[in-house]
């Protein structure tokens, strides 16, 4: 059973604060998908949204996270993690049907480790390198507030699918 992380102390610096509410956000995400089955882990339940599903939201969140601190901070060149092979779609990294959710959730955790290891060696004034962000390029603090409404947002989102597919709501099993 995946536990919520603890919230940072309030007194806590800024960094410890930034990385450790995005830190709280991430295991939500974690727990909202605990013995969930593989056929409701990749079930569309809202028409309207057919790539919103469990696996197709941590698929992405996997995405964002190598995204914002691999691709945007650190400018590391492309060698084949970025979703835009198929047919250019704009959300090309939740197409994820025959991938399982244990091997979502590895990656994604894998890719947070990582992210987390890059913020620890950076400042949090140093400014994206990346191909996107040329004009008005953001620091680590930005990063770390954008990854923590990103997470939050999508935790949200796993909310309502996980209600819809089981029941179960908020923070508890």
């Amino acid at each position: 059973m995946t536990v919520v992380k603890p919230r940072p102390r309030g007194d806590s610096d800024e960094r410890t604060q930034l990385v450790g509410w995005l830190d709280v956000q991430r295991s939500i995400i974690r727990l909202k998908c605990d013995d969930l089955s593989e056929e409701d882990a990749h079930r569309k339940v809202l028409p309207t949204s057919p790539l919103m599903t469990v696996a197709g939201i941590v698929a992405h969140l996997r995405w964002v996270e190598y995204s914002w601190f691999h691709f945007d901070l650190l400018n590391t060149p492309d060698t084949g993690q970025t979703p835009w092979t198929k047919d250019g779609h704009p959300d090309a990294e939740m197409f994820v049907e025959d991938v399982s959710l244990a091997q979502l959730l590895d990656e994604y955790d894998e890719e947070c480790a990582r992210s987390n290891a890059i913020v620890a060696a950076h400042s949090l004034d140093d400014l994206e390198q990346g191909p996107f962000h040329t004009e008005d390029p953001g620091s680590v603090r930005f990063i770390l507030c954008h990854m923590i409404e990103e997470t939050a947002r999508h935790a949200g989102h796993l909310d309502i699918i996980r209600e819809l597919l089981d029941g179960r709501t908020g923070y508890t099993k």
